[in-house]
């Protein structure tokens, strides 16, 4: 490889580096439920990258990054659990917000949300997690899954509904938050 062509190809992996480390990271740990597995399986991840030429992945990358990614969460997950699946997916903490009754109130509500998607089937949890905390498209999505655009489509249409449904019937009054707080 000429200089130029290095010094180019060091700028394309650095640039992929850092718009995706952090997203597929938080992804890995979704996935494994342990930060510091994530870390390494992202880090076998950009090593996977590292091997392939930039023309070979430059117009799909974020999805072939999120494939590779689970790809080997779930080879990691299968090793340390023969039965283990995506199951374990973890949430991370809300941050605090300057209005203590919204707040609360918010929390409570995400942490009604949240509950009520880990009540989803594995496969919906994932490409729920895949559209909204990554913002991928449904092909995006297909793409990291081996689903199909339309299925991927199903699964989030019937996980929302489930979830609307749901929360209608279990949400708490805005009334009965703030006396809880005051």
């Amino acid at each position: 490889m000429a200089n130029a062509d290095s010094s180019s190809w060091g700028d394309w992996l650095r640039s992929a580096l850092g718009r995706y480390e952090r997203p597929l990271v938080r992804y890995a740990q979704r996935l494994t439920g342990d930060l510091e597995t994530a870390r390494d399986i992202v880090q076998d991840t950009f090593l996977s990258l590292c091997r392939q030429r930039p023309g070979a992945v430059e117009s799909h990358l974020g999805p072939w990054l999120f494939r590779v990614c689970r790809n080997r969460a779930l080879d990691v997950m299968k090793a340390r659990r023969p039965d283990c699946s995506v199951d374990d997916m973890r949430r991370e903490p809300v941050a605090e917000d300057r209005d203590p009754f919204a707040s609360v109130e918010r929390q409570e509500c995400l942490a009604l949300i949240l509950a009520l998607v880990d009540e989803l089937s594995p496969a919906q949890r994932e490409v729920i997690s895949l559209k909204f905390e990554q913002d991928m498209s449904y092909k995006e999505i297909s793409s990291i899954t081996g689903l199909s655009v339309s299925n991927v489509g199903f699964l989030i249409h019937v996980g929302l509904k489930t979830i609307k449904q749901r929360i209608s019937t279990e949400a708490p009054p805005k009334e009965k938050v703030l006396r809880r707080v005051k």
